[in-house]
């Protein structure tokens, strides 16, 4: 078998350009077409990435702001009920003070009606002593229900605290001598007598009519007042037994 070189080199010299052709006009383009291709699909798979990862941020971000709001409805609620129960309180506090407020004011109503009553009762059992005496020492003959009281008088004199003892001898030539009658002479100068010698000085009595004294005698200065009197000790007497009244009570 014998080689035509002639047509072997033509057909070489075909490849070749067949080659370079099919290079330049078809596998380059087709190259740069794939390369497009690809260069797109990586777009295309980096935009779904990004559409993903955003869609994932979108749905952690959903996700957040339902637990925030179930969060923040929780506190809410936990709020509302913090507050009710201290609205509760509150009420049950203002009415638990209404009703001590209202049983103070009950007790002190009831305790004002009992000290109203006893002082009603203790004044009319003090008029009741006083009618009584009176008339039992309405029995009694006059000396003595002036003359018998004037020692008790002296004595309380005797008694006083020096500024007050100061303060008749101050007011002696202006003192009043109350009784429960009219004083005769004699009775009114025995009284001076023994007033002066109680005081250590001249005095000027001036004497008054006080029925009220029942049997005694008062003597009564600018602010001093010594008194010897049935009255004063009756209402001594009443004074007493309120005070044990109120001990009791």
């Amino acid at each position: 078998m014998t080689l035509d070189w002639w047509t072997l080199g033509l057909q070489t010299i075909n490849v070749v350009i067949l080659v370079w052709l099919l290079s330049h006009f078809l596998f380059k383009p087709v190259a740069q077409i794939v390369a497009a291709r690809q260069q797109e699909a990586g777009r295309l798979l980096d935009e779904a990435a990004a559409t993903r990862t955003a869609a994932e941020a979108e749905r952690q971000q959903a996700v957040e702001a339902r637990q925030a709001l179930a969060a923040e409805r929780e506190a809410g609620l936990k709020a509302v009920e913090q507050e009710v129960a201290s609205t509760r309180e509150h009420l049950l506090a203002e009415v638990q003070r209404e009703i001590e407020q209202q049983r103070a004011q009950a007790e002190a109503a009831q305790a004002a009606q009992r000290s109203s009553a006893r002082l009603q009762a203790e004044e009319q059992a003090g008029a009741l002593a006083l009618d009584i005496a009176a008339h039992l020492l309405a029995r009694l003959p006059d000396n003595l229900r002036v003359t018998a009281f004037l020692d008790g008088l002296v004595e309380g004199l005797e008694q006083l605290a020096p500024a007050a003892r100061q303060s008749l001898v101050d007011d002696r030539q202006a003192l009043i001598l109350r009784a429960p009658r009219a004083l005769a002479e004699d009775e009114l100068q025995r009284c001076r007598a023994a007033l002066r010698g109680a005081l250590g000085d001249e005095l000027r009595l001036t004497p008054e009519v006080e029925p009220a004294l029942i049997a005694g005698l008062e003597l009564e200065g600018s602010s001093v007042v010594v008194r010897n009197s049935f009255r004063a000790d009756l209402a001594r007497l009443q004074r007493e037994l309120s005070r044990h009244d109120h001990a009791d009570a």
